[in-house]
Order: structure tokens, then C-alpha cells, then sequence
């Protein structure tokens, strides 16, 4: 019974020893019998050793020393790849490059200027005045502002700012715009002041009253003759007249007839000066009276411009009325700014008519590349006309 248990005790031992190697190489991940399956066996081998007889000790030992076939699941080991990697963490928003400090963001507004259709110049009655060729005349097209940098200028409410005879602003390359300051023509004023115009002697029209800025033409119409265009300057087709204009008078020849226009004002000075005259036979007007007009047109129709009312005057006694054929037909109020009048003037001898203001038809307003230039008074000429 002593040898016995002696035995048991030199059976546990190995299996003692394997059972710590098995722990030792389970650490390490080296291909070792698992812990389980050695733990199994010693707890068989302490039941074999309790109940085996001892005629059979080394069977038991035998089975108890042979190692278990190592499992599957032990030899798997974990390698680095097999570990998962952490998604990367989204980085900040990228923010809008602000300009560098000093300098200004670029410029992205418009750069077209505006430039306003030209539109008609108007007489003293509010209609479109004529050049010498009876073409139209019209003021010269308003364009809009440039800045410093030459962008289109706009005020505080977005709208367009435009160029005025003081103010042209700058070109499209932010050069200044000087004002060209044109010494404007030497200009010839006549005043016709209570004037009579005689054929012959014989009275044909009373109370002229004519303010003329510019003496370019007077025209003397006489039924049956035709008209006499007159100038103080030569003109293509005009003959010269000696000393015709003198002081408060005016006298011309005319196929055999004298034509006279006389004023209670001097009309070139007291110093007598030719005339040039140019007669045009074939222009009639629808009136049996004589007439007079001025104008800067040398070719029909002509111009016929109302005259001034005479002012009363003071401490004289009155004058028997004029007969209306004789009197001249008068001047037209001016039209409010911004109006004109588009009806066809009435020819001396026609019927009057109405003839009233309406608004001066505008142009479209288009964006155009065009290089901004001085904006005078000077008129264009020729068939070019606002859009309506």
C-alpha cells in the first residue's frame, strides 16, 4: 500500500511539469496543447491513480505521459493585420482665401457704361430745330459716369449716374476727362423792334417783333415774287448788295422792286454793310400778305417763327389796331422740360391749329462699350432719330 501511493506521486510529478510547460507556451503563441485538454488529463490520471491496482502502474503511467493532440482553435494565432484600423477622423472645413490685407477682392460688377439715345433740339416754341439742309438737329448723346478705375458709375439707390458739362468723370483706363472748352462762334444778334415791312412802299406786315441770338438768314416772302434769303456772310448762290443793311434799315432789290424792313432798333450797327441775297422763285406760301421770318435754313421750308408782343407804351396814345393780315402770327409759349412739340408748324396763311406739348419721345437705354467723351451742347445732324 506505501509502494503504491509512492507511485502516485512520481505519476503526478510529470504530468506537473507538462502542464506548466503547456502554460508557458500558451503566453508565448507558440504551438503548445492547449491548458483545457492538459488539465482534463491530470484529473483523469489523479482518478486512474486512485483506483488502479498495483499490478497495473505502468499502463497507467504510460497513458498518463503521452501528450493530447493539439486542437485547432489553440493554433490560430493573432497577427497584427488581423486587427481592425480606426476610421480617419474628417478634418476641418476648408475656408474661403480671403484677399490679402491691403489689397482690395476684384472687381465683378459691370463694365459697360450706359449711354442715353440723343435727343432733339428744340426752338423757342418747343420744336425740333433744322440745320442749314432742313435735316434734324439733335443734342449729343448723355453717357454715364466712370470712377477712378474706369467701372460704370451708380448711385446709392443703384441707378446710373450720368456725365454733365461739368462733370465727365474718367475714361475706361481711370484717366480724367477734361472739359473741352470751346470758345463758341462769334454770334450776330439783331433785335427787330416794332418793325414794318414795306414792298414798293405799300405795308405788308406791322409790329415785328423778333429777338434773333444768331442772325444766320431773314427771309422777305412777297405773293407772286417768291422769297428773298439774306444774309450778312456769303452763302453758295447768294449775290452781294451794297450797303442793303444800314442802321434801323434793311433794303433790298427784287426784279424792279424794293423790299424794306425797318426797326426802332439798329440792326448791324450805323455803319452800312452789303447783304447777300439768294432769290428762290418757285416757293410759295398759302398767305395773300407778305411775310417775314428768320432761320438758319437756305433751302424751303424754311423757318417761320412767331413774334414777340409788342409792350404798350407808356404816357403815348394807343394806335388804331393792326388788320389782321398785316400782323404777324405770334409766338408760342415754350413746352415744359422734358415736352416738345411734334405737330407740323403752321405756314403764315394757314389755318391755326392745335398744337400741343407732349413728351419727347425717349430712345432705349442700352449698355454700350463706348469711350466716354466730353458731353457739350454741340448738336448732331442728319436722319438719325430716338427710338420710339
Amino acid at each position: 500500500m506505501r509502494i503504491s501511493r509512492t507511485l502516485s506521486n512520481f505519476q503526478i510529478l510529470p504530468i506537473a511539469v507538462l502542464m506548466l510547460a503547456g502554460m508557458v507556451c500558451a503566453s508565448g503563441q507558440a504551438p503548445a496543447a492547449p491548458a483545457a485538454d492538459a488539465t482534463q488529463t491530470a484529473a483523469a490520471a489523479a482518478t486512474a491513480t486512485d483506483t488502479t491496482q498495483a499490478s497495473a502502474p505502468a499502463a497507467d503511467a504510460t497513458q498518463a505521459v503521452s501528450p493530447a493532440a493539439p486542437s485547432a482553435d489553440a493554433t490560430q494565432t493573432v497577427t497584427p493585420a488581423a486587427q481592425a484600423v480606426p476610421a480617419a477622423k474628417p478634418g476641418p472645413a476648408a475656408k474661403p482665401v480671403a484677399p490679402a490685407k491691403g489689397k482690395k477682392a476684384p472687381y465683378t460688377g459691370p463694365t459697360e457704361i450706359i449711354v442715353l439715345p440723343p435727343t432733339p433740339m428744340l426752338d423757342p416754341e418747343g420744336r425740333q430745330m433744322l440745320d442749314p439742309d432742313a435735316k434734324p438737329m439733335f443734342n449729343p448723346p448723355v453717357k454715364q459716369l466712370r470712377d477712378k478705375l474706369g467701372h460704370p458709375v451708380f448711385d446709392d439707390k443703384g441707378k446710373p449716374v450720368f456725365q454733365t458739362a461739368k462733370d465727365l468723370g474718367y475714361d475706361e483706363k481711370g484717366k480724367k476727362i477734361a472739359s473741352v472748352k470751346e470758345k463758341p462762334p462769334k454770334a450776330t444778334p439783331v433785335s427787330i423792334s416794332r418793325g414794318t415791312f414795306t414792298v414798293d412802299g405799300i405795308v405788308g406786315k406791322a409790329a415785328l417783333n423778333y429777338d434773333i441770338a444768331d442772325l444766320k438768314y431773314i427771309y422777305m416772302y412777297v405773293p407772286g415774287m417768291g422769297i428773298a434769303v439774306i444774309s450778312n456772310v456769303t452763302f453758295p448762290g447768294a449775290k452781294e448788295q451794297p450797303n442793303a443793311f444800314n442802321d434801323k434799315l434793311l433794303t433790298i432789290n427784287v426784279m424792279d422792286h424794293t423790299l424794306e424792313l425797318s426797326s426802332e432798333k439798329s440792326l448791324l450797327g450805323k455803319k452800312p454793310v452789303p447783304a447777300f441775297v439768294l432769290i428762290d422763285r418757285d416757293f410759295a406760301l398759302p398767305s395773300r400778305y407778305p411775310v417775314v421770318g428768320y432761320g438758319p435754313l437756305r433751302a424751303a421750308p424754311y423757318s417761320w417763327p412767331g413774334a414777340k408782343p409788342n409792350a404798350a407804351i407808356a404816357g403815348t396814345v394807343a394806335a388804331p389796331p393792326v388788320p389782321k393780315g398785316l400782323r404777324p402770327t405770334l409766338l408760342l409759349a415754350p413746352c415744359p422740360a422734358g415736352m416738345m412739340r411734334t405737330a407740323a408748324k403752321t405756314l403764315p396763311g394757314q389755318a391755326p391749329v392745335e398744337q400741343p406739348c407732349v413728351p419727347i419721345p425717349k430712345g432705349t437705354v442700352a449698355p454700350a462699350v463706348a469711350k466716354s467723351g466730353a458731353a457739350g451742347a454741340t448738336g448732331t445732324t442728319g436722319a438719325v432719330a430716338p427710338q420710339k
